[in-house]
């Protein structure tokens, strides 16, 4: 049964409306009282819901974000499109991110009800789902942006993975590439799951190297199959900092691209324009993610219904010089 404000204050033995000046963080609350309260609210697990959360000054107006660590390479383009859509409806953002790991999470996790924001929108840093779950289950609004593949309970935003990483391949078979090598990010990704079911469907016998989303892995990922000998003609790489590293190394052993080895990377960041040669990669559209994730929430929030089953955005392949068209 979802924890509620009556629930709070009969514990704490006081008022609702002391309970949301506490959440409220008003200054006219006794400290002892007010240091009452908070310790109920933790041992209950109480979330605030947006019209829980202001029986003092009404709705805050205020949406969260929590995000693992900004050094993602695309995700200013979605944290842009949630401010464009939030400031536009007159609400404002509170960002949380996740940069030191399970410290970070027990941090936000602790500032839920001081923050007393009215929904929450999630690029899930890794092992959150679940905290995240029981907030939503005990009131708080909740869209996930890139969906790992976990279907949770609550909204999603995701794009099409599988397609993408067909059409990847499609694009390859069609240039006569038939021996790829697919460098993949960590298989606990829904999405790398996805890209790779996706190009198998069409390139079956592909040599997978699972690795990280970064430039290393997908320098290690050529090296590693140059040194054991294994032949390819081409390479599809699960974003577009692991496509970086695989030009790296073909250019350090002497391959020529795309004459010897095309590449195709994945997510189409700024930097894909200026590799050398330019990046052929699958287009998210990473912006429109946000907007998408932000329009959700704020529909919830104002009382709409809105769809159980994930929002899923199309991916697109932009050809460039590293995988021209055949």
């Amino acid at each position: 049964m979802r924890v509620t404000i009556a629930d709070v204050a009969r514990e704490a033995g006081v008022s609702k409306t002391t309970v949301s000046r506490v959440l409220n963080t008003k200054a006219d609350v006794d400290a002892t009282t007010a240091a009452r309260v908070r310790e109920v609210i933790g041992a209950l697990g109480y979330v605030p819901s947006s019209g829980a959360v202001g029986l003092a000054r009404g709705r805050s107006r205020t949406v969260a974000m929590l995000t693992p660590p900004l050094t993602w390479p695309w995700m200013g383009e979605v944290l842009q499109g949630v401010v464009d859509t939030v400031e536009a409806a007159g609400y404002g953002l509170l960002l949380f991110t996740c940069n030191r790991g399970a410290e970070s999470v027990d941090h936000f996790t602790s500032q839920v009800s001081a923050r007393a924001f009215d929904g929450l929108l999630v690029i899930e840093p890794e092992n959150t789902l679940d905290t995240i779950t029981a907030m939503h289950r005990r009131g708080l609004p909740v869209v996930l942006i890139d969906d790992r593949g976990h279907h949770p309970e609550f909204p999603s935003v995701a794009t099409t993975n599988r397609e993408g990483g067909a059409s990847a391949a499609r694009h390859l078979l069609a240039a006569g590439r038939t021996r790829p090598l697919v460098a993949t990010g960590p298989a606990g990704f829904g999405c790398v799951r996805d890209r790779t079911d996706g190009f198998l469907d069409v390139l079956p016998h592909a040599l997978v190297l699972e690795g990280e989303f970064t430039e290393a892995s997908g320098r290690q990922a050529v090296e590693r199959a140059l040194g054991d000998g294994q032949p390819f003609d081409s390479v599809f790489a699960h974003n577009d900092l692991i496509a970086a590293g695989v030009l790296r190394a073909l250019r350090d052993a002497g391959r020529g691209v795309p004459d010897d080895i095309a590449v195709v990377g994945f997510d189409d960041i700024p930097m894909a324009r200026h590799t050398a040669p330019p990046l052929t990669t699958v287009r998210q559209p990473m912006r429109e993610m946000g907007e998408t994730a932000a329009r959700l929430l704020l529909a919830r929030l104002g009382g709409e219904a809105i769809p159980d089953e994930p929002v899923v955005l199309p991916t697109e392949l932009v050809v460039r010089g590293s995988a021209p068209d055949g």
